[in-house]
């Protein structure tokens, strides 16, 4: 699943003022505490390399002391920017503690089967020694792996119940968005809807794929753009491969898609990267694809002729169909996210220790 780093609402704010804060506690939520070990554990996930270890020495020794700011050293280059961005690994984990509590409420909890048998299927491309490296290399042991995995599976079961069951796409609402966008389907050349999943070997921290799973080395790169190839020969949805996985900022988030291209647009692309694309039908992907951003698979989803497309074509009912799903989708998470973040009694002593540490100044 899938989720944006949102603003702290201003009753969570609130509620954090006045809280004295437990020894090495950044957040509880509804009772129940978020720490600095875990805070520090994400933070690395997503910003490590970048700055100091925050899993280091340094990092728990000033998490003891609860400073927000890790192992940054106090008024040292880009402080206030390792602060920012701690504030946003906590506000994820936030969400998800919220999201998980909710879960558990409702019976929806991942069973042991199934965090099994997605730990089996994440562990199957990999020797025990690779796999033992990609485990050391996000500071996690196969347990903590598969604490996450029982999270992620459980808030997909929440978020599928709550939002994604409900969501209908009628003739009616087709026609519609048809006739306000008759244009779109106008094509003045042949035309290439195209997605594609991206790996590269330099961590970038504007990637919020669904998984927190970036490569910090071309080494690491090849080895998870082979692991995703495999999984797609094996019937894996290219879509939600995509999200969990993709490190390209522009099509993470819509599960790879990068619309319609032009073929005139791929004459100025790589010519072998133009050579696999031409040959492949709709449904087919390419194999792994080495560029200059790193290494990425295309899939193409469908092809289209020059000219006016009409309504009663099947090609473009199905793109509006699925256009109109991703916005319903979208927008009901969004509000059900709001919702229980309302619900949820929140105390952020990160974000309040940051302030009585501006009134100190």
């Amino acid at each position: 699943m899938k989720r944006r780093l949102l603003l702290l609402s201003p009753a969570i704010l609130l509620w954090a003022c006045g809280k004295s804060a437990p020894a090495n506690v950044a957040a509880m939520v509804n009772g129940r505490a978020i720490t600095y070990a875990e805070l520090d554990k994400l933070y690395e996930t997503n910003f490590g390399g970048a700055n100091d270890p925050p899993g280091g020495p340094a990092s728990q020794q000033s998490a003891r002391q609860g400073d927000p700011r890790g192992g940054a050293p106090a008024g040292g280059p880009g402080d206030d920017q390792i602060v920012f961005q701690r504030m946003q690994v906590l506000r994820t984990l936030i969400d998800n503690e919220i999201m998980l509590q909710r879960a558990e409420r409702e019976g929806l909890l991942a069973a042991d089967a199934d965090v099994e048998a997605k730990f089996a299927e994440l562990r199957a491309p990999y020797t025990q020694e690779e796999f033992q490296q990609q485990l050391n290399s996000r500071k996690m042991t196969a347990e903590d792996l598969k604490t996450q995995l029982r999270r992620e599976l459980s808030v997909e079961k929440l978020i599928n119940k709550e939002t994604t069951s409900h969501i209908t796409i009628t003739d009616g609402e087709i026609t519609e968005f048809y006739n306000a966008n008759k244009s779109n389907f106008n094509r003045a050349e042949p035309m290439i809807h195209m997605a594609q999943i991206l790996v590269t070997p330099q961590p970038d921290p504007n990637v919020r794929n669904l998984k927190n799973d970036k490569a910090q080395d071309e080494s690491q790169a090849r080895k998870k753009i082979d692991r995703l190839y495999q999984l797609l020969q094996q019937g894996e949805d290219f879509g939600m491969l995509a999200q969990n996985y993709s490190e390209d900022t522009n099509s993470v988030q819509a599960g790879g898609d990068l619309g319609f291209i032009g073929e005139s647009a791929l004459e100025k692309a790589n010519a072998d990267l133009r050579k696999a694309v031409m040959a492949l039908q709709p449904g087919q992907i390419t194999q792994v694809i080495a560029s200059p951003e790193g290494f990425r698979i295309l899939k193409v989803l469908s092809r289209e002729p020059a000219g006016q497309r009409d309504l009663n074509d099947p090609a473009v009912q199905q793109t509006i169909r699925e256009t109109l799903t991703n916005r319903k989708d979208q927008l009901l998470k969004e509000a059900f996210y709001e919702t229980a973040r309302n619900e949820a009694k929140v105390v952020n002593y990160f974000a309040q220790t940051i302030l009585a540490d501006r009134d100190k100044k």
